[in-house]
């Protein structure tokens, strides 16, 4: 006999108990379903408050039939333990960075190539047409991901912060700079005259406060919320990548839905990319007026060419494959 108030309160571990009795997907589609959402950041933070908003009108849109409980600030972990979580169904949507993809769907690796994109802009116009678009759909079709890629979001640009200011490559000899476990990322730190050193991102502040690491690279936002600032007083706008982020859904849960639900998860995705964006623009925003108030010290009088002719190796190393996608890429204006 099937205890109904457990269904009703159990969750997607619930849904996915009713998927083992064999039940029709309609059947399931009736089933209350609370799914997990994980980020590394903290709640307000503009990746989070995007899928909250996405658990909002999904709930309003079902009669609270579904609804998105979320776990920020690496409660579930960093994300190599997110992808892991919702690849066995254990986690619903995770927001991940493109580089632990990359590994996987060898196609993404081309927006994990240092320069890729003239701007942030040109960026986003990227992975609003055709390309992006593609790109997800690779994610989704590859059977190795066991995971369903609903949109795109924005991630700024990633900058050096260590102790003294980085203007030009000679600058980041001897330091130990953490980067995403991305192959290609160590050996872009590495080809900019740095230490490239792999590492997880809920490690990370540990390793600068205890000088295992010396600096890391990433976006204002994400320098701030993280209070990073408290141990790297100069942050260098070096924007030597841009790289988009992925918001993914476990394939396992995604295949218990009805079609109607699949659809309205993509729909509010799809809106989710956009209010994202204006919620990034507005962070980036705050970010640098607290970075000055902190006084933290903003370089920006970077010789961005230096940095650009000593990834060539990297470019040399990697760019051949994706040589047809770059075009497409540089095509777009």
């Amino acid at each position: 006999m099937i205890n109904r108030r457990r269904i009703l309160t159990g969750g997607a571990g619930a849904a996915m108990g009713l998927a083992g009795m064999g039940l029709s997907g309609a059947a399931r589609a009736q089933s209350k379903m609370v799914m997990k959402a994980a980020d590394v950041h903290p709640l307000g933070y503009p990746t989070v408050e995007a899928v909250v908003r996405i658990g909002k009108k999904l709930e309003a849109a079902t009669s609270g039939r579904l609804s998105v409980q979320m776990y920020p600030a690496m409660q579930l972990g960093g994300e190599k333990e997110m992808i892991e979580q919702a690849q066995v169904g254990a986690l619903q949507f995770a927001r991940i960075s493109v580089g632990p993809v990359g590994t996987i769907v060898d196609d993404l690796n081309v927006f994990n190539l240092p320069f890729v994109f003239r701007s942030e802009a040109h960026m986003r116009k990227v992975i609003d047409g055709e390309i992006g678009t593609e790109l997800l759909a690779k994610v989704s079709t590859n059977a190795r991901t066991n995971l369903i890629a609903l949109c795109w979001m924005d991630a700024g640009s990633r900058n050096i912060y260590t102790h003294k200011a980085i203007r030009k490559p000679d600058d980041l000899k001897g330091l130990k700079i953490r980067m995403m476990g991305n192959p290609i990322f160590v050996d872009t730190m590495n080809a900019m005259g740095g230490n490239g050193i792999s590492m997880g991102f809920d490690q990370l502040y540990n390793a600068m406060q205890t000088k295992v690491v010396d600096g890391a690279e990433n976006n204002p936002p994400t320098f701030m919320v993280q209070n990073h600032f408290q141990v790297a007083k100069f942050f260098s706008m070096t924007e030597h990548l841009i790289i988009p982020e992925i918001l993914v859904f476990s394939r396992r849960t995604w295949d218990q839905l009805s079609k109607d639900d699949q659809a309205l998860v993509q729909k509010f995705a799809a809106e989710a990319q956009q209010e994202q964006r204006k919620l990034w623009d507005d962070k980036v925003k705050e970010a640098l007026d607290k970075m000055k108030e902190a006084g933290i010290t903003l370089v920006t009088d970077i010789d961005k060419k230096a940095f650009q002719d000593s990834v060539k190796p990297v470019w040399d190393k990697y760019g051949a494959k994706y040589a047809a996608l770059i075009k497409r890429i540089d095509a777009v204006s």
